[in-house]
């Protein structure tokens, strides 16, 4: 499996960026998937639903299904968060992954930096780090405008040698 991070400061765009992305690379007939990692405690089911309470009376795991989606919540119970490499093994094939989080993982990534944010840039120390999508011009020998999401997405599909 193909996985290319993005990476970045909260609230440097990386969202947006991915959100912009998906369209040119499925339109491609690319299939991606997505890994997010945050670090709130997030809740993707709803309080006092049949597998809300299935969870909270200590289900090791609930498999949701509808005709539209299913999800598979498994609760990690006091467990260490898994690492990427495990993770990766529960998607099905697809052409690609992106990834948003994991910034210390050892993938290519991309990072995006915003100037607004006054945060230090993570390329420096990250040799991962192959290029960057920013919204001011930054010396880089590898810098895309921030806006310029189909170069970004060349760029991506480029280094992980996906043909359009």
């Amino acid at each position: 499996m193909k996985v290319f991070g993005i990476v970045g400061w909260s609230g440097s765009g990386k969202t947006t960026l991915i959100g912009r992305l998906l369209p040119l690379m499925t339109a491609q007939g690319l299939k991606v998937s997505v890994v997010k990692q945050s670090h709130h405690d997030i809740e993707p089911d709803q309080p006092g639903k049949d597998s809300w309470r299935h969870r909270q009376a200590g289900a090791h795991e609930v498999l949701l299904t509808t005709p539209y989606r299913w999800m598979l919540l498994h609760e990690l119970r006091g467990a260490a968060e898994p690492e990427l490499e495990g993770l990766l093994t529960h998607l099905s094939p697809c052409d690609l992954v992106l990834v948003e989080g994991y910034k210390r993982a050892a993938h290519p990534k991309l990072e995006v930096w915003r100037s607004a944010l006054r945060k230090p840039r993570l390329q420096p120390d990250d040799p991962h780090i192959l290029a960057v999508a920013s919204d001011v011009p930054l010396p880089d020998e590898r810098r895309y405008d921030l806006d310029d999401t189909a170069a970004i997405c060349r760029f991506i599909l480029e280094t992980m040698k996906i043909h359009e």
